[in-house]
């Protein structure tokens, strides 16, 4: 493959051919080298440009050294020193938010090609800081920047709010700055890509960077440091405080909102939050929720962790509906060094994980039914860890159905699983033809394929980053890995599937950042180096079978990272790092344009039919997942060709009869390793299963299975299964949702009616409780699940009615987890 010829004297070129050719091959193999300067028509060479250019997901990075102001020049473009940060945001109107819609046809004259970049420098003395900041914009994807800090008055910008963009093609963006001397801030928003800016003062100090509406960019929300709830419909424009003392706030569907407070008490009293919602822009409130100790949104489900009476133990709660009508999750109650993380949630079930109790580093995972009310065990020993709040869960968005994560085994191994079918069942990873099981093999023929991911960054090994999948690159992941008995702390090797995780091809030795580009196209890698700068990138056509190495630069440069357009649809890249000089550094990028090395775009005959999930080509169900096959037409690996902007996923999906493989065991049944059979739990023998479900007592009559929720198989064989209505009315253990309440009503209410009010919510929780002692807690509700069910099995199978409380809480999943005891939901 060899690059057009384009008009640039300062480049220089070099292949290198690297072929993964068969299992003998696993060194590099180079069968060219050549190192030229070109000129216009001396030779193949690929055009590049500096500017410096960072990704919308905004990031901070910090040098050592002496700071200097910042400057542009023509060859290097905004000169920073070592002390400075830079944030910077891509602004495209099109292709990052349709990027996961496969069908979505991405025309590039939607796309601004803007980038922002924010550099930052400050010095806190005594009380006071002094600081620095720089706008720079690009309208060619970070080719050339120009120096634009006019627009925002040279006003330092506050770094740990960063460049605030707007949802889908808005244009909409916010910088935050101080008022010097006054406990509110000023903000510089933009509804042009920065091309232009306007002020204005805000009426109170911002705890965190504001919450664009997704439906709205013109709405913005945002929590005051003195915990107060401020709402936007203009952007910015006019500020109206809505509610006091929140704690947390998210966006919901349309114009809602969700918010905790504590209006007795302080944000550190977790479970006595009230959980609160609004459709109107805050003008009324509801409480939907009392007793929270945190909340989150996923798919289209609203999920409260809620602590019991004694404060002991918390349990989850559902909703389907916005919180009108709550559900308690048949999932284990955990205490207070336990936790709850939603791994993941679209609208058709949930992934959970339950911290086991104490300080073991591992839980269970259970998937949800359609109603994310009813669970089933899944997966065991899944390593999560309570201290940093680590795992290696990852959905592999390439395939569906597809997600990876760690086990921790008995002989404290961390190991790599795979499931295909959605939670159903997990195993091992194939070991990678071409690559060998290395010293934790205990049988060096036997041994499997093992993903480093946050787990393995966390113990600081050197894995430059997670495993990448993208949905329009259909079957890719690129990850790090070992090949084992478990993880190694040796170097990790990339590994690349073109099959959604089936199968595997080392395809670079040593730790490598990476990126996909033109929808599977082209890969592009460039080596980890700790301490060296760097001056070549490598990339392939062939889905990582061949590489071939570019020299983008005669001056290298300390690499920090890689940043491309969002969606995976571009064939721009921007290299980003530093170099030093005898005073100071400063941040160079470097944008390469890929599609110079394409001469043609693809047409029909580039592309070849292939069938998903197929790893049995002798069973009549091969490639039947989740209830139907999918053929697609995917690129041939030996066609050098574009795809394009404009390229969209063909597929063609086909009915499948049903078999054991759509179902999930039921409650209250397990499979065994290497079964496909669920088999009754011991502890639940002999019980009846009922449950409370909207309202209404319900009993659960199973031979163990149930469908997969989204599976769509049909006839076949389908397991007996039957829900029964008891026509009984019961209670879950939140406290009905009260009627909408004007945020503008007064506070002094009569002391009448609050003495009222309060009498009849005594009352009513008193009758609450022995109605759920009687008829909830007899031992057939279904709150007692697995762990503490196993834990009172002995005594009747009845729990304390204490488990059983009113409090709603809805964790927040985290990046970072440093709490043992806080639920991840999100």
């Amino acid at each position: 493959i060899v690059p057009s010829v384009i008009d640039d004297h300062n480049a220089s070129y070099s292949l290198l051919l690297h072929c993964n050719l068969g299992p003998s091959e696993r060194e590099r193999e180079r069968e060219r080298e050549r190192n030229n300067n070109m000129d216009a028509d001396g030779g193949p060479t690929l055009p590049f440009c500096l500017g410096t250019f960072y990704y919308r997901y905004f990031r901070t990075w910090k040098l050592n050294g002496d700071a200097e102001n910042g400057h542009v020049s023509s060859e290097t473009r905004p000169l920073m020193t070592g002390g400075a940060r830079v944030q910077a945001a891509l602004l495209y109107t099109a292709a990052e938010w349709l990027a996961g819609l496969i069908r979505t046809v991405v025309n590039p004259s939607l796309c601004t090609q803007v980038v922002l970049a924010l550099t930052t420098f400050q010095v806190p003395l005594f009380m006071m800081k002094f600081g620095q900041s720089k706008l720079y914009r690009s309208d060619n994807y970070g080719k050339s920047f120009r120096d634009v800090t006019h627009l925002i008055n040279n006003t330092f910008i506050l770094t740990e709010f960063g460049i605030a963009t707007g949802p889908q093609n808005s244009g909409k963006v916010i910088l935050t700055s101080d008022v010097s001397g006054k406990q509110r801030a000023r903000i510089f928003h933009s509804v042009d890509f920065g091309n232009s800016f306007s002020h204005s003062d805000l009426p109170f100090q911002p705890l965190a960077q504001m919450a664009y509406n997704p439906q709205d960019a013109n709405v913005l929300l945002v929590i005051s440091v003195e915990n107060d709830l401020w709402i936007s419909e203009d952007f910015a424009a006019n500020w109206r405080k809505i509610h006091e003392r929140v704690c947390q706030a998210k966006w919901g569907s349309g114009n809602t909102v969700f918010f905790t407070a504590n209006v007795n008490g302080s944000c550190s009293d977790r479970g006595r939050l009230e959980l609160k919602k609004t459709t109107d822009y805050g003008r009324t409130i509801k409480t939907i929720g009392t007793r929270i100790f945190s909340f989150g949104l996923g798919g289209r489900f609203i999920f409260a962790s809620i602590m019991t009476a004694e404060g002991t133990t918390r349990v989850i709660h559902v909703s389907v509906d916005q919180g009108d009508m709550w559900n308690m999750a048949q999932l284990p109650a955990v205490g207070h060094e336990q936790f709850y993380s939603i791994l993941a949630a679209n609208d058709d079930m949930v992934f959970m994980h339950v911290d086991e109790p104490g300080d073991t580093g591992f839980g269970t995972i259970y998937v949800s039914d359609d109603r994310g009310t009813v669970y089933s065990k899944s997966l065991e020993r899944h390593l999560y860890t309570t201290t940093g709040g680590y795992t290696d869960f990852t959905n592999v968005t390439s395939l569906r159905g597809v997600y990876m994560t760690s086990v921790l085994a008995e002989d404290n191994s961390v190991q790599t699983v795979v499931t295909f079918d959605q939670g159903g069942e997990w195993r091992p990873l194939q070991k990678p033809w071409n690559s060998q099981c290395d010293s934790t093999a205990k049988n060096k023929d036997v041994c499997s394929l093992h993903i480093h991911a946050s787990y393995s960054m966390a113990m600081k090994l050197n894995v430059p980053m997670l495993p990448l999948t993208e949905p329009n690159a259909v079957g890719l992941i690129l990850a790090h890995g070992s090949v084992g008995d478990g993880i190694s702390v040796m170097s990790p090797d990339v590994y690349v599937s073109d099959d959604g995780g089936y199968s595997w091809l080392r395809a670079l030795e040593g730790p490598h950042h990476y990126a996909i580009l033109d929808s599977g196209g082209l890969l592009v890698a460039v080596e980890q180096t700790l301490s060296q700068p760097i001056h070549q990138i490598k990339f392939s056509t062939d889905e990582g079978q061949c590489w071939h190495v570019y020299n983008f630069t005669r001056d290298p440069i300390y690499f920090t990272g890689l940043a491309s357009e969002p969606g995976a649809r571009s064939m721009n890249l921007s290299i980003w790092g530093y170099r030093e000089s005898l005073l100071n550094q400063y941040w160079v990028s470097i944008t390469i344009d890929f599609s110079r090395i394409f001469s043609r775009d693809c047409d029909e005959k580039d592309y070849v039919q292939w069938l998903a999930h197929s790893d049995d080509l002798s069973s009549p169900d091969n490639g039947c997942m989740l209830g139907y096959k999918e053929e697609f037409l995917r690129l041939r690996k030996d066609s050098v060709c574009l795809n394009g902007r404009d390229y969209v996923i063909d597929k063609q999906p086909t009915p499948c009869l049903c078999t054991l493989d759509d179902f999930l065991c039921d409650f209250g049944y397990y499979r065994q390793e290497n079964s496909s059979e669920c088999m009754e739990q011991q502890d639940l023998k002999g019980h009846i299963l009922e449950f409370c479900l909207h309202g209404r007592k319900e009993q659960l009559q199973t031979t163990g299975y149930r469908k997969i929720p989204g599976d769509k198989c049909e006839s076949g064989i389908v397991p007996e299964r039957k829900v029964i209505d008891l026509s009984t009315k019961c209670v879950s253990n939140l406290l009905e949702p009260e009627p909408l309440v004007s945020s503008s009503a007064s506070s002094s209410s009569s002391a009448t009616i609050v003495v009222a009010v309060v009498l009849v919510l005594l009352v009513s929780a008193v009758a609450g409780v022995l109605f759920v002692k009687k008829y909830v807690c007899g031992g057939r509700f279904l709150v007692h699940r697995y762990s503490v069910l196993r834990q009172h099995a002995e005594a009747g199978g009845t729990d304390a009615p204490d488990e059983l409380d009113n409090q709603v809480a809805t964790p927040t999943k985290n990046d970072y987890h440093d709490d043992s005891d806080e639920d991840l939901l999100e």
